[in-house]
């Protein structure tokens, strides 16, 4: 009987372990769905939209899912310039219920490519726009992108590490000789600062903000040590370089396809998925105003920015510590910001102007462009409950905020995260214009604009507060 009762119990003690070990087993799975528009459709990247005529390379969702065991999480990289929040709440909750992934674990962003047709709607400033035919189709993919990502999962490590690359960032905010900047597109002449100066200018002072070099990798390898995908951060706006028409994904494609090559990972079944995200690039661009411009052929500038990224990529990632298991966790909250209106004179001028411009307007100057975008501006509503994201995988954090950030909000987002490394994926989960810190809004200039930013002053410092605070949460015993 003591005997039967031992067998009884190595039997219960294996099984137990057998379940603790499928429990944590660590599992990963990648994938890339293709969101190229057909031709035909406007490119949103400057002020006045062009129709595309050419497809230079494919435009993707580029999707990453995590299984721990105890909950999934899924990352995905769009090549776009900006995504509707109501396209992502509808994605979302299409992955939600596909993949049983919880919906504060499901984190959708965009790349910020200027060479994508719109993914905002018919006009990318009206408020409550219904979803327009490019838009539902994208949600379809971006949810099959996920789907066949979950179907890929398999055995994996995985690790974190940050490399540095001070090569390719510029703050494009140039503080400038008083007097030297005109008046801005609501007649103001209290600007201070001035984006994309002309390139060499005696008039320029400073730069009116930092840069970030870092650039953050997680990554993905199978038990014997094989690449499976990458995810990687860089606080940079496009590269560009593209002519008028061309659909690109400009250099994060580039960037994702260099880095397959770099690690040997090409033709791999499932295929090996590298992605970058843009950091907090709302001030930052790839031009060194200190210097003469110099031209060169289509596309070329997009591939030297790459490479040099990938480069340091390469390094920081043969430094990576691999884990055969981490916890996974995240929250997903809508905070409430004010949301900027014109003042009753500003109004008063903003229908004078485009009274003037015409029926239906042509708004060719930036004070009829601005005069348009106030009037839309000023149907929102007072205030709006905007998404804020934040991610733990395992010593890591991932942010997420629906703006073009400011780099001093990222780098105050790094240095306070319980998380290291952390770091933040802007334009996640919708859209809403540019987001300047409180003192640079006292500068003025482009980004602060009413319609190129839409957000109260503070709106920054309201991100940060919450994104810590859920940073927190995340970080207490589960």
């Amino acid at each position: 009987m003591l005997r039967y009762s031992l067998v009884i119990l190595i039997f219960v003690f294996v099984a137990a372990r057998a379940a603790e070990s499928t429990r944590k087993q660590f599992r990963a799975g990648a994938s890339t769905s293709n969101i190229t528009p057909e031709i035909g459709g406007p490119i949103v990247g400057g002020f006045h939209p062009v129709p595309s005529t050419h497809i230079h390379d494919d435009l993707h969702a580029r999707c990453l899912v995590l299984d721990n065991g105890e909950t999934r999480m899924a990352l995905v990289v769009c090549d776009l310039l900006g995504i509707a929040q109501e396209v992502c709440d509808a994605a979302r909750a299409l992955i939600h219920a596909e993949n049983s992934i919880p919906e504060g674990n499901i984190l959708i962003c965009a790349t910020h490519t200027h060479s994508a047709s719109s993914a905002l709607g018919k006009n990318r400033f009206a408020y409550g726009q219904p979803l327009d035919d490019y838009q539902k189709f994208l949600i379809r993919r971006i949810a099959d992108g996920v789907r066949t990502a979950a179907n890929n999962l398999a055995p994996a490590r995985i690790g974190w590490g940050v490399g540095h690359n001070s090569n390719q960032a510029f703050n494009r905010r140039w503080v400038m000789k008083p007097g030297t900047i005109g008046k801005n597109p609501f007649g103001g002449t209290n600007d201070q600062v001035r984006m994309n100066p002309p390139r060499a200018s005696k008039d320029m002072l400073r730069p009116a903000g930092p840069t970030d070099p870092e650039i953050c990798l997680i990554a993905l390898e199978s038990p014997d040590g094989k690449p499976m995908a990458l995810l990687a951060n860089y606080s940079l706006h496009y590269a560009g370089g593209v002519p008028d028409g061309h659909i690109s994904a400009d250099y994060f494609a580039v960037f994702a396809d260099r880095m397959q090559e770099l690690l040997k990972a090409d033709r791999k079944d499932p295929p090996f998925v590298a992605m970058l995200s843009n950091g907090t690039s709302g001030d930052i661009n790839n031009i060194d105003f200190t210097k003469k411009e110099s031209t060169q052929p289509p596309y070329q500038h997009m591939h030297d920015v790459a490479n040099d990224i990938a480069r340091s990529a390469l390094e920081a990632y043969k430094k990576i510590k691999f884990h055969d298991w981490v916890p996974l966790d995240g929250q997903l909250q809508f905070i409430e910001i004010g949301v900027r209106h014109p003042s009753p004179e500003q109004l008063e001028r903003a229908k004078q102007i485009v009274a003037k411009a015409g029926n239906p307007p042509v708004l060719d100057s930036f004070e009829q462009i601005y005069a348009e975008r106030s009037l839309r501006m000023n149907e929102y509503p007072p205030t709006l409950a905007f998404p804020v994201q934040a991610l733990r995988i395992g010593d890591a954090g991932i942010a997420g905020i629906p703006n073009e950030v400011f780099c001093e909000t990222g780098l105050e987002i790094k240095k306070r995260s319980p998380f290291k490394p952390s770091f933040t994926m802007e334009i996640a989960n919708g859209y809403y214009g540019y987001l300047p810190t409180p003192e640079q809004h006292k500068l003025g200039g482009y980004e602060t604009w009413l319609g190129t930013n839409r957000l109260e002053p503070d709106g920054s410092t309201k991100y940060v507060n919450a994104l810590l605070q859920m940073w927190r949460e995340l970080q207490l015993p589960q």
